[in-house]
């Protein structure tokens, strides 16, 4: 799904990473940031459950989440040595996690804090 800018919102980046929603799961897809909200379009239902029922089933997008801005409490980088990601905290306190494998999540992070 090709994103659609608001009037006068400006797009900071965007990265093929696994999203965590805070209801669990996992997902592989594009997360967009841009100056008033994060966008993520799932592609792919990674999570054990997912990955059976692709062989099943051929699917498209599995959704698309948008998180204004303005509801973001925290930004939290979590890194180790293998694994990279940032913990989104938003207003009622549910976190979701960005989960960029082994590569540097600061440009994604400074971007949702912008």
């Amino acid at each position: 799904m090709a994103i659609e800018l608001e009037s006068g919102e400006h797009e900071l980046g965007d990265w093929t990473l696994n999203y965590v929603p805070p209801t669990g799961g996992r997902y592989t897809g594009k997360l967009t940031v841009t100056d008033k909200r994060l966008l993520f379009d799932a592609k792919f239902d990674t999570s054990l459950t997912g990955t059976l029922r692709e062989l099943l089933v051929v699917g498209g997008s599995y959704g698309y989440l948008s998180i204004p801005k303005e509801r973001v409490r925290s930004v939290d980088v979590k890194s180790s040595l293998l694994k990279k990601k940032v913990e989104v905290t938003l207003d009622d306190d549910s976190v979701h996690t960005f989960d960029y494998g082994m590569l540097s999540v600061a440009k994604i992070a400074e971007a949702i804090e912008r």
